[in-house]
């Protein structure tokens, strides 16, 4: 049975966040009662995934409005933790909206919006797998990177969503999970979900994929995205671009499976997405275990981008994307603004 990925109290104000590092040989939940406690667990990447992120950031934002600290002072130490992924400025902007309100509002108005965050993540998701799960065939081969599942999001995924949703149809699928270097995402987190799931998959080194593409018939790559400028570039997980690279020569369609929050619509360019650079160690050691000498130099961006005219096409919650993204990602976010703010009492 998967773990949830979040335990909310109000009563008490405590957020439980699954402790991803351990995955999967510990299932744990690091108790959180403030922001700078939740800014820690982001920026260890104990919780990771863009809507995760975002999730965990509204969350943090909440704690301390019940405490009566400093929320904007939370929103701006939150905010500095992973620069990459947009949900995590996309849910701060939805807490900061509210700071004004007096005191005994904003706490209870903040924890509720943290809640809708979540729970709109979820229905998200779902909408997303149902949309994505034609692109899969009955008899299915799909080649994954990282992790785009319920540890990543809400609850359901989004390029897991995908999967998980066709194999609900009860689609035959095998997934090629690569392991995801250097942090494991793919062989620890994506391989323990499938497992949970009973989804056929075999783990390969994010090295094997073109060659894998050359001896079996992949029937499509489906990725997540923590950042969609407006050109269809993508910024996902380090060996994304270098996937989409492989699927292009072999004739292997490759998508994206992203919720409409993580369309930066004042990102025009993948030149212009923020790339993180994370500690060396994350690349010298593995579970502890140190590889080469710390003398060696090393660099460890923690995203690439992948052309948007390397993808086929982006997978969300209103729909499957085509190119020219230019125009289609541009329909896209008219839509779902309009139906946010309808949802939302035109405010």
């Amino acid at each position: 049975m998967m773990p949830d990925a979040f335990k909310f109290d109000p009563r008490e104000g405590i957020l439980e966040i699954l402790d991803q590092r351990g995955i999967p040989f510990e299932v744990s939940y690091l108790k959180c009662s403030t922001s700078d406690q939740v800014a820690e667990a982001i920026t260890s990447m104990a919780v990771r995934g863009a809507p995760a992120i975002g999730i965990a950031a509204a969350f943090g934002v909440a704690l301390d409005a019940l405490r009566g600290r400093d929320v904007l002072e939370a929103i701006r130490v939150l905010g500095a933790t992973r620069p990459t992924a947009v949900n995590l400025f996309w849910a701060l902007n939805r807490m900061r909206s509210l700071a004004d309100l007096p005191g005994d509002r904003m706490a209870d108005a903040m924890v509720e919006e943290a809640l809708t965050i979540w729970r709109e993540d979820l229905a998200i998701n779902r909408a997303i797998g149902r949309n994505g799960a034609d692109l899969i065939p009955h008899e299915g081969v799909v080649i994954t990177h990282c992790n785009t599942g319920s540890l990543a999001t809400g609850g359901y995924g989004t390029a897991l969503g995908v999967i998980r949703s066709a194999a609900e149809q009860g689609k035959r699928i095998r997934v090629f999970v690569d392991e995801t270097r250097p942090r494991l995402q793919g062989a620890r987190l994506t391989a323990f979900e499938l497992f949970n799931l009973g989804i056929d998959f075999t783990v390969i080194c994010d090295s094997m994929a073109s060659y894998l593409m050359s001896r079996v018939k992949v029937s499509c790559v489906i990725v997540g995205a923590d950042r969609v400028a407006m050109n269809g570039d993508v910024a996902n997980k380090v060996g994304t671009y270098s996937l989409a690279v492989g699927a292009h020569y072999h004739r292997v369609p490759f998508y994206v499976a992203a919720p409409l929050s993580t369309f930066d619509p004042n990102c025009p360019s993948g030149d212009r997405i923020p790339i993180e650079e994370r500690d060396p160690d994350e690349v010298r050691c593995v579970m502890g275990s140190e590889l080469f000498p710390p003398s060696y130099p090393i660099w460890n961006p923690s995203f690439d981008v992948t052309p948007g005219d390397l993808i086929s096409g982006i997978v969300t919650e209103l729909g499957v994307l085509r190119p020219p993204y230019e125009a289609s990602l541009a329909r896209a976010l008219d839509l779902w603004k309009a139906r946010s703010q309808s949802h939302r009492g035109g405010e």
